[in-house]
């Protein structure tokens, strides 16, 4: 039964993750509860001056959250899924996942006729894996770092900074920015990030088991949750991350999951792919990612860890 006790959501500060904790917590409303949102600003979001690459930290947009769920001052964290490093704390679990909005990449434009096929132009992208996957299949293009959040970079944009960009659709339908929107990038063949589109629920295993529960029954997504966990497990046998080319999508078919991943050379001169078929998460993640690192997918991770470090 819900308790006279808000519950505390710990977020980031930005629009968009001010728009998930605010889905969190309606999801959370509707059901009884009351709610707190608590928000923060997180090393990813001060430094901006540098790639996420360059930052040297696996959790920069989630270390100061997962201490404040240790010391108590947050019952809850919610945080972009993408956005999570592929191994976490045993006591700081993932106990939900959201159901999963569209999880492709768009490309956004002031120039209502601008397509990646276009002749050269600049085109802005805070990620190693679409930058990698626009100098393989677009390489007419000058690419230029775009940190920040989505406002932020839309004025950057606006600028004159970049002639296009490069975001996930869903961010972009959150902050309601379809219109600048001039291109929806087939998911199979520009395929994701882990976990892209997904709200995901951290706790502290202080948490009461039974206030867990109950979180979880009404936000996650059973769906949403099989397949992510199959791309984070894969993510995880990889040691992988958000800040190196790795993509990986899980999304159901006729013969269960199928699980499309892989692993490009920082300037797409180089791409491993597998696509794996399973009903179960974590043996179909292991299945995938045995397959690329037969490829030799941990040596060139780590030849690009070097290259990102000098």
């Amino acid at each position: 039964m819900p308790t006279n006790k808000p519950i505390r959501i710990g977020t980031r500060n930005s629009a968009l993750a001010m728009w998930q904790a605010r889905h969190i917590a309606g999801l959370l409303e509707a059901n009884g509860f009351a709610t707190e949102i608590v928000d923060i600003v997180t090393t990813g979001d001060k430094i901006l001056d540098r790639s996420l690459s360059k930052i040297g930290s696996k959790g920069v947009f989630t270390e100061e959250l997962e201490t404040m769920l240790r010391n108590g001052e947050i019952d809850i964290a919610q945080h972009s899924a993408k956005d999570l490093p592929s191994r976490l704390a045993s006591d700081l679990p993932l106990i939900a996942f959201t159901k999963r909005e569209a999880a492709h990449d768009v490309v956004l434009s002031l120039n209502p006729e601008f397509r990646l096929a276009s002749n050269a132009a600049v085109v802005g992208t805070s990620s190693t894996r679409r930058r990698a996957m626009l100098s393989k299949n677009f390489p007419q293009h000058s690419l230029v770092e775009m940190r920040g959040n989505l406002q932020t970079r839309l004025e950057k944009l606006k600028n004159g900074d970049c002639e296009a960009m490069i975001l996930a659709y869903a961010g972009v339908h959150r902050m309601g920015m379809e219109s600048y929107i001039v291109e929806h990038l087939d998911i199979d063949s520009f395929t994701p990030a882990v976990g892209q589109g997904s709200v995901a629920i951290q706790c502290s295993t202080n948490l009461a088991l039974d206030l867990q529960q109950q979180i979880r029954q009404i936000c996650n997504d059973h769906s949403t949750e099989a397949c992510i966990l199959a791309e984070r497990h894969l993510l995880a046998q990889l040691d992988g991350g958000c800040s190196v080319p790795v993509y990986g999508h899980a999304k159901h078919g006729k013969q269960g999951m199928v699980l499309i991943a892989g692993v490009l050379g920082l300037r797409g001169e180089i791409e491993l792919k597998s696509t794996g078929t399973g009903n179960e998460s974590i043996g179909l993640g292991s299945k995938v990612a045995d397959d690329l690192i037969a490829q030799g997918a941990q040596e060139l991770l780590k030849e690009i860890r070097k290259q990102l470090a000098s």
